[in-house]
């Protein structure tokens, strides 16, 4: 298990209850004094994950005593204006697909921007200065607001607005998903590894019947393909040995 590094700050999560935000969720209780967190309700199709999240919370806090004792409040926010600005996969009945322009039809314009300025002011009003997303570059679909350099400039922007330093921390941003499972063995062992795929939720059509080698899901969006093939990857590699 990593090393405990006694950050003195507080940190707001934004965790949907996905594998990355799970994880992104531990690497932060592993690192800062007072750890709370942040859903978002857009009128996802697979809002679903909305009830992992406590799920997920829960037992992170049971089996990892040390974690529970800096995991704070929970925060959710509604944010149905992300549905009403654009059609997306994500937030209507249809199938995913490729766009003209070559992102996925997944792609919902500005959710990032929006989320992490709404968690910015949240953080604020709660005495958090340290944001902690799951955006990754490395593994992605090609969302132009996961992308490192969009991000640094807005922690710049961010902070400027607020008149007050805010870190904007993303643990991901250039790990596979075969890393993101290293990564979550080396935070909490097994234990969190098998945490990730009974209880948090990917797929993007919000399937939990199925149970996979690496979690619950369809097999088949994009989401659940992603995490499989990080999964097999990450197993090829030797990880997951006893």
């Amino acid at each position: 298990m990593a090393h405990d590094r006694n950050d003195p700050r507080g940190a707001l999560v934004l965790f949907s209850g996905g594998q990355d935000s799970t994880v992104c969720l531990a690497w932060a209780l592993q690192r800062y004094a007072r750890v709370e967190t942040l859903g978002f309700d857009y009128g996802q199709r697979h809002r679903i994950e909305l009830d992992c999240r406590q799920t997920v919370r829960r037992e992170l806090a049971a089996q990892f005593p040390a974690w529970g004792g800096r995991l704070g409040d929970d925060h959710v926010l509604e944010l149905p204006l992300l549905a009403r600005l654009g059609d997306s996969a994500l937030t209507t009945e249809r199938a995913i697909e490729m766009q003209a322009n070559g992102l996925p039809n997944t792609f919902v314009p500005g959710r990032n921007l929006l989320f992490l300025t709404a968690a910015a002011a949240l953080a604020y009003r709660r005495g958090l200065s340290v944001l902690v997303g799951g955006m990754c570059e490395t593994d992605y679909s090609g969302y132009p607001d996961c992308r490192d350099n969009t991000l640094k400039a807005l922690q710049v922007a961010l902070s400027l607005g607020l008149d007050t330093p805010m870190t904007l921390d993303t643990p991901l941003m250039f790990l596979t998903k075969a890393q993101t499972w290293a990564l979550a063995d080396e935070l909490g062992g097994s234990a969190l590894n098998a945490l990730v795929a009974e209880h948090t939720h990917t797929c993007y059509l919000g399937e939990r019947g199925q149970r996979h080698a690496w979690g619950h899901g369809c097999g088949h969006c994009p989401a659940c393909e992603l995490r499989a093939a990080g999964h097999a990857a990450w197993v090829a590699a030797g990880g997951g040995a006893a």
